[in-house]
C-alpha cells in the first residue's frame, strides 16, 4: 500500500481531524490477541462473574484476527456524554419519579458512535481506498475497555470503567480493526491508588475487589433482566429504572464533569426521570414512540414497568395502590403481578391488602403466590406490631 512515514502522516491527520469528526478522544493500538485478557475472563467466567450479554466465545474476546482477516492495528474512540440535568424535575408525594442512567441519555449510543466510526471511516477510505476497515460498538467480539487501555484512552478503573484524564469515565467506546499498520500509542499509568471509594459505595457489593465485577450482584445488571427480581435487590434498586451510576458519580476522577458539547447527547429531563405511575400503563407503542431512540429500550419496556412497581414500592407511594391492585389482579405477566404484590406489601393499607387478599384466591402461578403470601405476611406483621404498640 504505502509506505511507512504515510502511514504516520495519516495518523496524524486521523487525530488532528478527530474532532470534527464528533470524537473527542482517540488512540491507536495493535492487533496481538489480548493475551492477558483471556486469564481474567476465563476466571470470571469460573466464578459465575458473566452478565450473559457478552461474547460467549472467549477466544474471539481475546483474538481480533478470529473477527478480521490479518489485523494490523485497532483504532480506540471515545465520545464524551453528560452526567448532570439541567433544572431535573422533583419527585414529590403522588408524583414519584424513577431514574434512567446517564449511558441511556439522549440518542442510543450505539447510533451514535456508529455514526461517529463511519465518519471515521469514510476520511481514512477516501485517503486510502484499499484500506479494509471493520467498527465495533459494544455488541462486537472485542473487549472495548481491554482496546481502550491499551490504545491509551485512559486507564482501566476500580469500577470497571475506562477513565480518562481528559473526560473522566463519562465516555462512551467504540473501536475500528483494519489492516493499516499504524503505530501503537502507549497506555496510561493507572491513577485510582489506594482508592477505593466506587467498591465501598456499590450497593449490592458486586465490586467484589479492584476492576472485578460479579455481574449477576450488578444493578445496572439486574435492572435490564426480564424476569423476577430477588428481594435482596428491591430495596437496593431504589427509583432506578434502567442501569445505576453509583461506581462513577462517587469517582473522584469525575467530580466537576459534565459534557454537554454533543447535542444529540443531551438528555430530556422527563424522559430520563419520568413520572413512575404513567409507565406502568404505558403501551407498546407508547413506549416505541417515547422512549424508542434511547439506549434503554433495547430490553423492552416490561423491565422498566417492573422496575417503576419496586420504585413505587420503595416510596411507599399510596397513590399507587389502585394501578398497582389492578396489575397484581389482571396483568397477564407473572414478574409484574409478582412485583406488584410485593409493592403492595411495602405500602401497607386496607386497600392494598383487600387486593393481595383477593388475589391470593384467584392467583394459579405459583411464584406470584409466594410473593403475595409474603407480602400479606409483612403487612399482617406490621398490623401485629401496631397492635402491640
Amino acid at each position: 500500500m504505502a509506505n511507512t512515514t504515510d502511514w504516520s502522516k495519516l495518523q496524524q491527520e486521523i487525530v488532528e481531524a478527530a474532532p470534527s469528526l464528533g470524537i473527542d478522544k482517540i488512540g491507536f493500538t495493535s492487533a496481538e490477541p489480548f493475551h492477558a485478557l483471556k486469564d481474567i475472563l476465563l476466571r470470571h467466567r469460573e466464578k459465575g462473574f458473566e452478565s450473559g450479554f457478552e461474547e460467549p466465545d472467549i477466544e474471539k474476546r481475546v483474538h481480533p484476527e478470529l473477527s478480521f482477516d490479518a489485523p494490523r492495528s485497532i483504532i480506540s474512540i471515545a465520545v464524551a456524554y453528560p452526567s448532570k440535568l439541567s433544572n431535573p424535575p422533583r419527585s414529590e408525594p403522588g408524583a414519584y419519579r424513577g431514574m434512567i442512567s446517564r449511558s441511556s441519555w439522549g440518542s442510543d449510543y450505539h447510533d451514535v458512535l456508529r455514526d461517529r466510526l463511519a465518519k471515521l471511516e469514510a476520511f481514512i477510505a477516501e485517503r486510502v481506498p484499499e484500506a479494509r476497515l471493520q467498527s465495533m460498538v459494544d455488541t462486537g467480539a472485542l473487549v472495548d475497555r481491554a482496546v481502550a487501555e491499551r490504545a491509551g484512552i485512559g486507564w482501566s478503573g476500580k469500577n470497571c470503567a475506562v477513565i480518562t484524564p481528559e473526560w473522566g469515565s463519562w465516555v462512551y467506546l467504540g473501536e475500528m480493526i483494519t489492516n493499516i499498520p499504524f503505530e501503537s500509542d502507549i497506555g496510561i499509568m493507572d491513577q485510582c491508588g489506594d482508592c477505593t471509594i466506587c467498591i465501598d459505595a456499590c450497593p449490592t457489593g458486586a465490586l467484589v475487589g479492584p476492576g472485578q465485577l460479579n455481574s449477576s450482584r450488578c444493578i445496572s445488571f439486574i435492572t435490564q433482566t426480564k424476569g423476577y427480581v430477588d428481594d435482596e435487590y428491591k430495596r437496593k434498586i431504589g427509583n432506578r429504572l434502567y442501569g445505576c451510576d453509583t461506581c462513577q458519580v462517587v469517582c473522584p476522577k469525575n467530580k466537576g464533569m459534565n459534557w454537554t458539547h454533543h447535542p444529540e447527547l443531551q438528555p430530556d429531563p422527563e424522559k430520563v426521570k419520568p413520572l413512575l405511575i404513567p409507565l406502568l400503563t404505558m403501551s407498546n407503542k407508547d413506549f416505541k414512540e417515547q422512549y424508542g431512540r434511547i439506549a434503554a429500550s433495547w430490553r423492552g419496556k416490561k423491565p422498566i414497568q417492573r422496575n417503576a412497581i419496586i420504585a413505587l414500592g420503595n416510596f411507599k407511594d399510596r397513590t399507587a395502590v389502585p394501578v398497582l391492585s389492578d396489575l397484581l389482579l389482571s396483568d397477564p405477566r407473572p414478574e409484574i403481578r409478582a412485583t406488584a404484590a410485593w409493592a403492595l406489601g411495602r405500602i401497607g393499607g386496607e386497600e392494598a391488602f383487600a387486593a393481595l387478599t383477593k388475589a391470593a384466591a384467584a392467583e394459579q402461578e405459583p411464584q406470584v403466590i409466594t410473593d403475595i403470601e409474603k407480602a400479606m405476611a409483612v403487612q399482617n406483621s406490621r398490623a401485629v406490631a401496631v397492635q402491640e404498640e
